[in-house]
């Protein structure tokens, strides 16, 4: 389960490796679409205890093509340690699989991503021996896809145009064309798709309810767990309702503080035994006996 937008900025692609040529594509690079991808390890832990671990890790082998390791790191904000991690990382990675290494970092608002997107030179500054250079994508040059023909051809790419343009008012016209993008695509594909988004945007709240809005209107026919929880919310809701009326038409008073610990609940199987209770309380209080 994905969890926050860490996490979906960087497991979007061990879900949709071909992602990357996408990315690489909007970035002005040209990678290849890889023939067979493999999720390797993340633990770079040496043998002394100096825990390291990297975001995601991805082997990509291409027909014609050296292959390539892709690491792919969400960043949230400016961190001074982390070139020098960075560094460390492509390092390891290319002293163990003698496979060149590519750094990609995912960010959602420009100023992390123009930091990131520095070159550091690491050395002398006569003759630096290793120069940091990753290739990070952001709100700054990542497309604002609002079109849903255009999402519907690649709704990975929409996905993390979403994701990395959460905090931009641009969000909006993006979660409006992958909604209506994902009507009549197989659930095996909403699913995830809606969980990614979900969770990537979670840090806007405004942006988090327009998505949680559109699940339930274009795509209520999905079980997605977004959707089943917005329905669940809806079921909660609509009993709360019968509770304070039944309430009302038996001449109940119910105070305000009862009326929101009514409301508030959204756990059904509470609420139907607090329905049930409501029949023939004598009072609302009687109805959270022994809870």
């Amino acid at each position: 389960m994905v969890n926050s937008p860490h996490e979906a900025m960087h497991r979007i692609f061990q879900e949709y490796p071909g992602l990357f040529t996408g990315v690489s594509r909007a970035l002005g690079l040209s990678f290849a679409l890889p023939t067979s991808v493999t999720v390797l390890p993340t633990d770079l832990t040496e043998v002394r205890p100096v825990e390291r671990r990297v975001d995601t890790l991805l082997r990509f082998d291409c027909d014609g093509e050296d292959p390539l390791l892709l690491l792919v790191e969400s960043q949230g904000a400016k961190d001074p340690d982390k070139p020098a991690s960075w560094a460390y990382y492509l390092s390891y990675l290319y002293t163990k699989y003698k496979i060149p290494p590519l750094l990609l970092v995912i960010c959602q608002d420009r100023a992390t991503a123009e930091w990131a997107a520095r070159t550091v030179p690491i050395g002398p500054a006569q003759w630096p021996p290793l120069t940091l250079r990753p290739l990070v994508a952001g709100p700054h040059n990542m497309p604002v896809i609002t079109d849903p023909d255009e999402a519907r051809s690649d709704l990975a790419l929409t996905t993390l145009s979403a994701i990395t343009h959460a905090k931009d008012p641009a969000v909006d016209g993006i979660l409006k064309a992958l909604s209506a993008a994902l009507r009549g695509v197989p659930e095996a594909v909403v699913d995830p798709i809606i969980e990614f988004t979900a969770q990537g945007i979670g840090g806007n709240r405004r942006a988090a309810e327009i998505w949680r809005n559109l699940v339930a209107v274009d795509l209520s026919f999905y079980k997605s767990w977004l959707s089943e929880e917005i329905r669940d919310e809806g079921r909660a809701q609509g009993r709360a309702e019968d509770i304070l009326r039944l309430l009302d038409r038996r001449g109940i008073d119910v105070s305000d503080a009862d009326r929101e610990r009514i409301t508030s609940c959204d756990d059904l199987d509470t609420l139907g035994r607090w329905f049930d209770r409501a029949v023939t309380a004598p009072s609302a209080e009687e109805i959270f006996a022994d809870e």
